[in-house]
Formats: structure tokens, C-alpha cells, sequence
């Protein structure tokens, strides 16, 4: 009797060590499956847009501003933004950069205090003071290796990194100089790792320094080598969207960053829920890049509505696709209509059929307006997740069923370049304020080498649509 018991507890004590280890394999399978993405936010720009996307991550993934998830779910969705940490919290994967304190302390002390990881606060003691050189070779330089540390940590902790998504401004001189260090520092340490950017631009009329020329040429130099897609933001732009489609007087950054945020989301909606036509972050760069340096997008987003309004729009799949190509819509300064398209990426998410899809896809084709480079007689990609937009209590945007995102790579981008060259060569021929730049350790040549870049990557966009224009006359 005593050693039919004895056995009967060793067959229990196996079972249940091949529980514990298939358990155990089981959640390797789904660490491996994961796909992570690092957020960087830097500067007060970057942090402020920040904000809003941790505010939709959470709301889209039931987690709560203490980092814990009430409803747990077996779903693993959140691993592409957050990690799991002790006692059921869930931890962003993003590290906040400032030279200054007082914006990353307003993190420190908001509602959303406890998400964050305290170490992957970072902020300095001394301003970039609107200068490219403070913020990339004297002030940035002291500060740069424990930001590298810090982000190095959270990409090992990674079993499939994705990528990093940069958020910064390049009008600043915390986005625009630390930004292009560490983009230089990223290059080296991950080279083959996607970097996308989410770029504010200095805007044509609204603008917050004198010296925006400067700093916007010298980063986006930087950005031309050490990035693979920058999406092109400015805040006019997005001024504009916010009065027309939320018939807001006067929009704050608060309710910008909630329309940036809805765009960034849809973008990474493949990496986290199911979809009919999933896709990769890495697809991206391969469908609409198609020339290394040629990597500077477009984004719009659709239905832009107000709760009020929300009732008597249809917002049907062609009613968003139409909106998303509406000059109006585009979250950046320039005429698309003026340039070509080399490619689209269009993201629906929600109650989408993929035959609407290829119904306004084909319609798009047929339009006149939108243009396409001979040389790219595909020109689409799309994808569909059925997962819908979350609306965020106390936002502007009204809940819809459905929407869509677009990043497109068109000609007409340089439009933005020439207007910032133009500034920067207005004020560089009087070498105004160049003095400030000098003084923290820089040289007259850095400025002609970065204004000679740009003036090449003009070139290059000229060049992508007259090349199609000679094959036809041959």
C-alpha cells in the first residue's frame, strides 16, 4: 500500500514538472513570436507627442495609468510597445531625452507617473537654448552615452526587435542637434535595425525660433544617412486639419498630438492585433523607399470628425480613401498634387471588407489629381486589421468604426526643403546669428556642407520625375 502511494506521488510530481516546462515552452514560443518596437521621444516636442501616443497605447491595450491590466487577457498584443514587468505591471518601452528638466518632470509628476520607468526619464540640467551645436557637440555630448546606455538595455531585453521610432523636432536645439547624435550613435550600434522618424518641421508661417533654418538644415543632413523613413510632420499643417475637420478655433498641442498619435497607432495596429492584410514595420521601407536617400513621407489620416458631427457622416471605405489623398488632409505643407507619387501605403483598420478596398483603390488610380512616376505602375500597398480606432475620453476626435492612414512617398516633399533653404540661405548670406553655433565648437564649413546636401537631395527629387518624363520622349 505504502509504495503504490510513493508511486502515485512521483507520477503527480512528473506531471506536474511537465506542466510547469510546457508552460514554460509555451511562453518562450510567444516571446519569440513578439515583435518590439523602442521608443525614443526627444526634446520638449518629441515628449509632448509622447504623451498622447502612451495615453492611446493604454487605452488600446486595457492598461491603466499605473501600468496594470485589470481584464488580463492571454492576448500578448502590448509586447510590441510594452514589457512585462514585476507583479503584473506593464512598463513602456521608450526612453524620454531632455537637456531641460521641466517637461520630462511634468511626466514625472502627471497622471501617468507611475507607467514610466524612472531610469528611462533622462533629462539634463542645461538647455540647447535653440542651437544645434549645444544640443550636438557641447551640452549633448556629456549627456549622449547614458542615453545610449539606457536604450541599448531595453533593445536587449528585446527577443525580435523591429525597430526604433524617433520622435523629435528639428526646429529645437535638443531634437534637431542630441537628436541627430544619437541617430549617428544608433547607425553604428544597430545599422541594419529599421530607425523611423516622426519629424515636426519648422512650419512656413507659424514659427517658435528665429533660428528654425539653421537647425532644421543641419539635422535633416544628419537624417538624410542615419535614417531609413522620416515621416514629415508641421504644425501648421495640422492647425489647418484640426479647424477644418474638428471646427476648433483655436487647437492646442494637446489636440495635434491626439491626431498624430491616431496616425502613429495605425501604423503599428499590424504588429499588434489580427488583421485580413497584415503589415510588417519592415515593409514599409521596403514598399516606399525606392532609393536610399529618398526617404522622406507624407501622412494623412482619416475621418478627421467631431463627436458632433459623427452622426451625419457616412465615413464609408472610398468617403476615407478620398480623404486620405485631400490635399487638405496632409499633416505636412506641401501640394501633392504639384509632385508625383512614387508609392502609398494605406492602412484601414476597423470594419473594412477588402473588396471596398480594391474598389477605392481603383477609383484612386482613375483620378487625374493623383499622379503616380512612370516608372511605378503598382504604386499601393495596403493592409487591414479589424482592430478599430480607440477613442480617448475627453478627446475631439469622435469614435468611428473605421479609418485610415497614409504614408506616401511624393515629389513634392522638396516643396518643404526649399522653402527651409530658402530661409536658411537669407539669413546664412548675412552669417546672422552663425556667431552662437561657432561658440559651442562648430565650423563655417558644417554649415555649407549641410545647405550643399540639401541642395542635392532637391536635385534628387527633380531628378525621380524627369527621368520618366525623358523615357517618354525617347
Amino acid at each position: 500500500m505504502h509504495i503504490v502511494s510513493q508511486r502515485d506521488q512521483e507520477r503527480k510530481r512528473g506531471k506536474r514538472y511537465r506542466s510547469i516546462s510546457f508552460h514554460r515552452e509555451i511562453k518562450k514560443e510567444k516571446r519569440g513570436k513578439m515583435r518590439e518596437i523602442v521608443s525614443i521621444h526627444l526634446g520638449q516636442a518629441g515628449i509632448q507627442v509622447g504623451n498622447s501616443c502612451w495615453e492611446l497605447y493604454c487605452l488600446e491595450h486595457g492598461i491603466q495609468p499605473d501600468g496594470l491590466m485589470p481584464n488580463n487577457t492571454s492576448n500578448d498584443s502590448f509586447g510590441t510597445f510594452f514589457s512585462e514587468g514585476r507583479r503584473g505591471k506593464y512598463v513602456p518601452r521608450a526612453v524620454y531625452l531632455d537637456l531641460e528638466p521641466m517637461v520630462i518632470d511634468e511626466v514625472r509628476t502627471g497622471s501617468y507617473r507611475k507607467l514610466f520607468n524612472p531610469n528611462q526619464l533622462i533629462s539634463g540640467k542645461e538647455d540647447a537654448a535653440n542651437n544645434f551645436a549645444r544640443g550636438h557637440y557641447t551640452v549633448g555630448r556629456e549627456f549622449i552615452d547614458q542615453c545610449v546606455d539606457r536604450v541599448r538595455k531595453l533593445a536587449d531585453n528585446c527577443s525580435n526587435l523591429q525597430g526604433f521610432m524617433v520622435f523629435n523636432a528639428v526646429g529645437g536645439g535638443t531634437g534637431s542637434g542630441l537628436g541627430s547624435l544619437l541617430l549617428e550613435r544608433l547607425s553604428n550600434e544597430y545599422g541594419k535595425t529599421l530607425k523611423l522618424g516622426f519629424t515636426i518641421f519648422p512650419s512656413p508661417k507659424v514659427s517658435t525660433a528665429v533660428v528654425e533654418p539653421y537647425n532644421a538644415v543641419l539635422a535633416t543632413h544628419s537624417m538624410i544617412e542615419h535614417t531609413d523613413i522620416v515621416v514629415q510632420l508641421d504644425n501648421e499643417a495640422i492647425y489647418d486639419i484640426c479647424r477644418k475637420g474638428l471646427r476648433l478655433e483655436k487647437p492646442s498641442y494637446r489636440n495635434l498630438n491626439r491626431l498624430i498619435s491616431q496616425t502613429i497607432s495605425s501604423l503599428t495596429t499590424s504588429l499588434r492585433f489580427n488583421g485580413s492584410m497584415n503589415v510588417d514595420i519592415s515593409e514599409f521601407q521596403t514598399n516606399l523607399v525606392p532609393f536610399p536617400r529618398i526617404h522622406f513621407m507624407l501622412s494623412s489620416y482619416a475621418p478627421v470628425v467631431s463627436s458632433s458631427r459623427a452622426y451625419h457622416e457616412l465615413n464609408s471605405v472610398p468617403e476615407i480613401t478620398n480623404a486620405v489623398f485631400d490635399p487638405s488632409n496632409m499633416m505636412a505643407k506641401c501640394d501633392p498634387r504639384k509632385g508625383k507619387y512614387m508609392a502609398c501605403c494605406l492602412m484601414y483598420r476597423g470594419d473594412i471588407a477588402p473588396k471596398d478596398v480594391n474598389t477605392s483603390v481603383g477609383s484612386i488610380k482613375t483620378k487625374k489629381t493623383v499622379q503616380f512616376v512612370d516608372w511605378c505602375p503598382t504604386g499601393f500597398k495596403c493592409g487591414i486589421n479589424y482592430q478599430a480606432p480607440t477613442f480617448v475620453p475627453g478627446g475631439d476626435l469622435a469614435k468611428v468604426k473605421r479609418a485610415v492612414c497614409m504614408i506616401s512617398n511624393n515629389t513634392a516633399v522638396s516643396e518643404v526643403f526649399s522653402r527651409i533653404d530658402h530661409k536658411f540661405d537669407t539669413m546664412f548670406a548675412k552669417r546672422a546669428f552663425v556667431h552662437w553655433y561657432l561658440g559651442e565648437g562648430m565650423e563655417e564649413g558644417e554649415f555649407s556642407e549641410a545647405r550643399e546636401d540639401l541642395a542635392a537631395l532637391e536635385k534628387d527629387y527633380e531628378e525621380v520625375v524627369q527621368d520618366g518624363q525623358q523615357e517618354e520622349e525617347y
